[in-house]
């Protein structure tokens, strides 16, 4: 359900403003969506899983509160995002 080491790489490489960076809202959303898009799989076999369904709520809820924080900070940033990510919003 958790990523590997060896994407988290792969996504800090793709959605990083700059060398180094590991902490920027980018980022953040990026390595959240990938865990979201995990355990969305892990429950199509596992329906019951309710205590996962819990972390799976809260990582949308901190998803979407990074989002909305880019959007007030810079809107270009936001939509390049999301159409990167193939988000709705």
């Amino acid at each position: 359900m958790s990523i590997t080491a060896e994407r988290k790489q792969e996504l800090l490489k793709e959605y990083a403003t700059a060398k180094g960076d590991t902490g920027s809202p980018e980022v953040q959303v990026a390595i959240l969506s990938e865990r979201i898009t995990n355990l969305t799989e892990h429950f199509k076999g596992h329906k019951k899983d309710n205590h996962s369904r819990r972390g799976l709520l809260k990582l949308v809820s901190q998803r979407r509160r990074l989002l909305d924080y880019l959007k007030t900070k810079d809107e270009g940033r936001y939509q390049t995002l999301i159409g990167k990510l193939g988000l709705r919003r």
